[in-house]
């Protein structure tokens, strides 16, 4: 078979002297013709240098990727303790080297060239796994809220996956009728080739698929930071925090990233000139999580904070209770919903909060309309634009300038496939089982329109997440955290000990650049705190 070629960087070519550095840490031998060097559902696989021969990998039996000399195998799972999504097989004797996954860790902490080069490549390799539909089968209604869940969930935690839609795709029956599974049991999820789980919780999805679970601690045990939400604040004080030597717990409800995971590109974020996702900005940041020896749970949804013997006890839905000496509260904002009667009946089947890859490929050659004027808007408008017949931006206000940055704006302005309609609000939507058309007010002259559209995002600012906290935490009159008051470090609430960062915090810049300084600031406060 013919290799690959490499069009996006993800896979790099070790050169003979790399090799051999390399095979310091592990060891050369023979392949045979038709050998599994790695199965689909294989945990803590070794890593392999293709050294002589070809190796094919595979996804659901098919060759995606041919891999000859000096290419390595291995994928983003690897490095976060996630399964293999694919199988790699040699198609001829040749040779490879073989290196433990423990040693590839040491590998990796002491060849900085190489750590970075398996980092850039893995990351890339995942995006490609997204955009072809491999890893986890979900075969679910379009018209189903737990089909909506798992593939949000999915697309969140950057897990690849293939949608088999039970209203259109002929493939949802007959995989359904060999499995032995009406109808009305679905969604089900269908991953590493036989393993089934019906309507599986977002906990229970992200046990079997390598998410990071929350350590079994006993209230007992006290740590020194508990980090509440894992988006960009959470995960710098994660980092930080772990770096410093505390020991760092790390919880989110839903997925690592925050707001910022679903980000197609963040363009103005330092140190990134092309840009970069805000999934790969979180996976970077997971990665020195695990590095530094914080311990991450996703998903964990926290319920109550509670004041005992100078500690803190943070509290789960599942039961469980995690005491620390510090907390840090980064539990950000939820996107706010559009006031237009009959909005739940849309939302999941043509109404959308975020716009990532799997959204993009629902789209495809459709017209799209997005309602909200700040970045997030601007960013997906400028994302779609590449997939969707045409992008409609409606704004409330008379000029994108007013909450939305200068560099967004250049590049809407000359994109001929996003339309911007200002003065326009959302007043109506309309479709029978799903959304088939949008109409909007026109706040100069009252006047009505309708568009057709399957499918509209909503970008419209976001209400914080602060329920949870049950009024033992001082909030302003919007609900945001107050910090720094009286006494009260910076960024320290009415809790000794308890801080506030990112979108969550009153007054906060709602930036990604300024959340992740603030959370690494709160680190430093939580170290005088805890030398009181």
């Amino acid at each position: 078979m013919q290799e690959t070629p490499d069009l996006h960087g993800a896979y790099p070519r070790l050169d003979a002297g790399e090799i051999d550095r390399l095979a310091e840490y592990g060891t050369r031998r023979p392949t045979r013709s038709d050998e599994t060097l790695v199965r689909e559902g294989d945990h803590d696989y070794d890593f392999y240098v293709v050294t002589a021969g070809t190796v094919a990998v595979l996804e659901s039996g098919e060759v995606i990727r041919v891999h000859g000399r000096g290419r390595f195998i291995g994928e983003l799972g690897q490095l976060t303790g996630q399964p293999a999504f694919f199988t790699a097989v040699a198609q001829e004797p040749g040779e490879v080297v073989q290196v433990p996954i423990a040693l590839l860790r040491e590998l990796i902490a002491a060849e900085p060239w190489f750590g970075d080069m398996v980092l850039r490549a893995y990351l890339v390799r995942r995006s490609l796994l997204i955009e072809l539909g491999a890893g986890l089968r979900i075969i679910g209604s379009r018209f189903s809220t737990d089909t909506r869940r798992l593939r949000d969930f999915a697309a969140r935690n950057r897990l690849p996956y293939r949608w088999i839609d039970l209203e259109e795709d002929r493939e949802a029956e007959s995989l359904l009728c060999q499995l032995g599974i009406p109808p009305h049991d679905t969604p089900v999820v269908i991953l590493f080739g036989d393993q089934v789980l019906r309507n599986p919780s977002n906990a229970e999805l992200a046990l079997v698929t390598g998410l990071p679970v929350p350590d079994q601690t006993t209230e007992e045990e006290v740590c020194d930071l508990i980090v509440v939400g894992a988006g960009p604040a959470g995960l710098a004080a994660a980092v930080y925090g772990a770096s410093e030597g505390l020991d760092t717990i790390l919880f989110d409800a839903i997925a690592t990233g925050g707001q910022a995971g679903t980000s197609s590109r963040i363009e103005n974020y330092l140190g990134f000139p092309g840009g970069i996702s805000g999934g790969e900005l979180a996976e970077r940041a997971v990665i020195q999580c695990r590095k530094f020896g914080a311990r991450l749970g996703v998903p964990v949804e926290t319920t109550a904070l509670e004041s005992n013997d100078g500690s803190y006890a943070v509290r789960r839905a599942d039961g469980g209770c995690v005491r620390a000496r510090s907390v840090v509260i980064a539990t950000g904002a939820r996107y706010r919903r559009l006031a237009v009667p009959g909005l739940d009946r849309f939302e999941g089947q043509g109404v959308y909060y975020a716009a990532t890859e799997v959204e993009a490929r629902a789209c495809r050659k459709r017209p799209v309309a997005i309602v909200g004027g700040g970045n997030s808007a601007g960013q997906a408008a400028l994302f779609l634009s590449g997939h969707a017949a045409v992008v409609r931006l409606f704004i409330r206000g008379g000029d994108l300038a007013e909450s939305m940055s200068r560099y967004l704006i250049d590049r809407i302005e000359r994109n001929k496939a996003v339309e911007v309609y200002l003065h326009t609000q959302v007043c109506e939507l309309l479709g029978d089982r799903a959304l088939e058309k949008i109409v909007v007010l026109d706040g100069r002259t009252g006047g009505r329109r309708a568009f057709e559209t399957n499918d509209l995002f909503v970008f419209i600012g976001a209400d914080p997440c602060v329920a949870w906290l049950a009024g033992n935490v001082d909030l302003d009159e919007k609900g945001y955290v107050r910090t720094g008051h009286g006494d009260a470090l910076p960024l320290e609430t009415n809790l000794a000990g308890v801080f506030a960062v990112g979108d969550v915090r009153s007054g906060s810049v709602k930036r990604v650049a300024s959340a992740v300084g603030e959370g690494s600031m709160a680190v430093r406060l939580v170290h005088e705190h805890l030398a009181r």
